[in-house]
């Protein structure tokens, strides 16, 4: 027996990341244009930065309370307060590892071996291929789409639910689609998840990247306080704070102690100095947020003009996160798609095999870039398509 055979089964048949093997293949390449990660270009502000500096400065490198230092978990409270329209208690509120980690623990909390958990795709594959760490099994409800963009059929996801199954994933706004779910579509699975007494994970990351005003709709503006819903987040993505892996989980307060529980046995907390700069991010990044999203909606624009003139591009306009997910007439295999363009476009896209179930005929591309660079993209692009 291997080593490699002598590992648990879950780790050994843990898949490799469809987006990491192009980011690595086309990594380095002079004149590289990388759009295949959920990151802008933007640095992190620097009223973010100086805070975590002055932490770091006045000695704040100690261990902390695992579940976040009260600063941070009292402004998570402001923050909410201000875009839900409610009050929050702070003991609502667990700082985590980024938002994976958040996934990771509301998946240890409510499912396990032999358990099932439904989610919505073509999705992020962190999500599913985390659901399988655990020892459950993910189980894929497809969205569709059509002349009306990505679509959600709420009588898949009830044919999808068997005795096993323990939880529902939702992402509204969705990576890789843009699929927004509006009120309705929410209300109708909580009331399905309700009926089978299941958990909802609810990744409500891009709520505030919704283009068509305001915030998008969210599992807090109807449940009641009883109702089993997990909210994972990050700030990873409004913030520019992708390589400082801070993120948080939102849970009703009675479950404190199992979450202080489950991050004390997994990471023993986020440091301190970090969490100083996360509360920067929450008091006084509101602006910044409303100027990326602005930004955002102008590239996505411009985007969409571009490749739709070549005739053979297809895709829904999203409503809300910063990705586009298009497939190209005559396009067979989208993951030597994605290497074909990196070899003879010199852009690297994500290719929508990654995506899982519902994904292989596609790409994504990241369009919170800068204007000029999303615009040369695409038209290498547009070349690349008329010369195949």
């Amino acid at each position: 027996m291997t080593l490699f055979d002598s590992l648990r089964t879950e780790a050994r048949l843990s898949p490799a990341s469809g987006i990491q093997a192009v980011s690595a293949y086309g990594s380095g390449r002079p004149g590289i244009i990388p759009l295949w990660t959920g990151e802008s270009h933007l640095q992190t502000p620097p009223f973010i930065t100086s805070a975590a500096v002055r932490a770091l400065e006045a000695g704040e490198t100690f261990y902390t309370a695992s579940a976040g230092i009260p600063a941070l978990r009292e402004a998570l409270a402001r923050y909410h307060a201000r875009h839900f329209g409610m009050d929050f208690s702070p003991d609502a509120f667990f700082v985590t590892i980024g938002g994976m980690q958040a996934i990771t623990l509301s998946l240890h909390a409510v499912a396990g071996a032999g358990d099932e958990v439904v989610y919505l795709s073509p999705a992020w594959p962190n999500f599913p291929a985390a659901v399988g760490v655990t020892g459950a099994r993910p189980v894929a409800v497809l969205l569709e789409e059509g002349e009306a963009g990505w679509t959600f059929d709420l009588a898949k996801m009830q044919a999808a639910i068997t005795p096993r199954t323990k939880a529902i994933f939702v992402n509204s706004p969705s990576n890789p689609t843009g699929w927004t779910a509006d009120i309705e579509t929410l209300r109708a699975i909580l009331d399905l998840a309700r009926k089978h007494g299941l958990w909802i994970i609810a990744d409500e990351i891009y709520a505030l990247f919704h283009f068509g005003g305001g915030r998008a709709a969210s599992f807090m503006d109807f449940m009641d306080p009883e109702d089993r819903i997990l909210f994972v987040n990050t700030f990873s993505k409004n913030w520019a704070m992708t390589g400082w892996r801070i993120g948080w989980l939102t849970a009703h307060p009675s479950l404190a102690q199992t979450f202080r529980n489950l991050i004390q046995y997994s990471s023993s907390g986020v440091a301190q100095f970090l969490q100083r700069g996360a509360v920067a991010a929450l008091d006084e990044g509101d602006a910044s947020i409303k100027e990326q999203v602005a930004s955002a909606e102008k590239t996505r624009d411009r985007l969409c003009d571009i490749l739709g003139a070549t005739g053979r591009v297809r895709f829904s306009v999203p409503a809300g996160a910063f990705y586009l997910f298009f497939s190209i007439d005559g396009m067979a295999d989208s993951r030597q798609a994605a290497f074909d363009l990196i070899d003879h476009a010199n852009v690297g896209l994500a290719p929508g095999t990654a995506f899982g179930p519902g994904g292989d005929h596609y790409l994504r591309l990241c369009f919170h870039r800068r204007t000029d660079q999303v615009e040369e993209a695409a038209h290498r692009i547009a070349n690349w398509i008329g010369r195949n």
